[in-house]
């Protein structure tokens, strides 16, 4: 044959199509490298560390959080923005940010998607769809579990930092001072970071009574909400803070030990679909099957 394959029409279509994919991926990511140069740098300086996946996105998520951004409605913003305040991700995500974790999870869900399903081909349209609507609905439900652990470690410590408030109240100290004595002394946990921006709040201008009203707001609790409402309503009376206070914790700790019955009590209902499932049928064949191969062995069965 020699080099004549070389002028053939197939291959010369082979290879024009090969450059033209070659220079079309470098337009495209030299087009994407000279955007993401445009999107200014985010000054996290008075911002928290940004969660695992943001961290390692960041390089796409904020362009993609500038592009998306406006497309973002309003009502969906002040929606995201309360679940993030809910997970003690305000100071940490924007809605931007949080919707541009969104699409990359989607976008990163279909590519593998895509790879894994190459040996078999290009998969169904609704296939994709199905991937990008998982994708994206994973940043979704990793948030509302934050909001609910977090919720549930100030359930717990709430009775403590009640005790620790209370303690130095009785002791000579003014409100402020026994907010900024818990949240130094206290275990560190979510209840701790909102005392402090309770006491930052403070500092930065607002009443105490509209900084407690704001953390009820961002806790949105029942026990917190309570607390918050018995110590505004004696700070309004003039009455003394450490009998109310006192009532309070008492309170909180009966509500745990509850909280802790109720999820004992519940604990047996959970554990049945397991038992009927996994436990009951290896149990039953380590019983029965030496009774099995007896009868067989005897002729009586087969």
């Amino acid at each position: 044959m020699g080099a004549g394959w070389l002028f053939q029409p197939e291959t010369i279509e082979l290879a024009v199509a090969a450059l033209a994919l070659v220079a079309a991926t470098v337009l495209v990511f030299g087009w994407l490298a000279r955007v993401v140069a445009t999107v200014p740098e985010e000054d996290r300086a008075w911002r928290d560390p940004p969660p695992p996946w943001w961290r390692w996105t960041g390089w796409c998520t904020r362009p993609v959080a500038a592009w998306v951004g406006p497309l973002v409605p309003r009502s969906v913003r002040l929606r995201l923005l309360d679940r993030l305040r809910r997970a003690g991700l305000e100071y940490a995500l924007t809605v931007d940010q949080f919707v541009a974790g969104a699409v990359v999870a989607a976008l990163s869900l279909v590519v593998l998607l895509l790879v894994a399903h190459a040996p078999l081909g290009p998969p169904r349209t609704a296939l994709l769809l199905l991937a990008a609507g998982a994708g994206a609905a994973i940043p979704s439900s990793w948030l509302q579990d934050r909001a609910e652990r977090r919720i549930r470690r100030i359930e717990t410590t709430l009775p403590f930092y009640l005790d620790v408030i209370t303690l130095a109240i009785e002791g000579g100290a003014n409100l402020t001072g026994a907010l900024q004595h818990a949240a130094d002394s206290g275990p560190p946990g979510p209840m701790g970071e909102e005392l402090q921006r309770v006491l930052r709040d403070v500092r930065a201008g607002r009443t105490r009574a509209d900084a407690l009203r704001h953390l009820a707001e961002r806790v949105r609790m029942p026990a917190m909400s309570s607390w918050i409402a018995a110590v505004l309503t004696a700070e309004r009376q003039g009455s003394s803070l450490g009998p109310i206070l006192r009532v309070q914790a008492e309170q909180r700790r009966t509500e745990r030990f509850l909280r802790a019955e109720e999820l004992a009590m519940k604990a047996p209902v959970k554990m049945l679909f397991p038992l009927m499932t996994c436990i009951f049928p290896c149990t039953f064949l380590i019983v029965f099957f030496p009774v099995v191969t007896r009868l067989v062995d005897e002729g009586i069965l087969g």
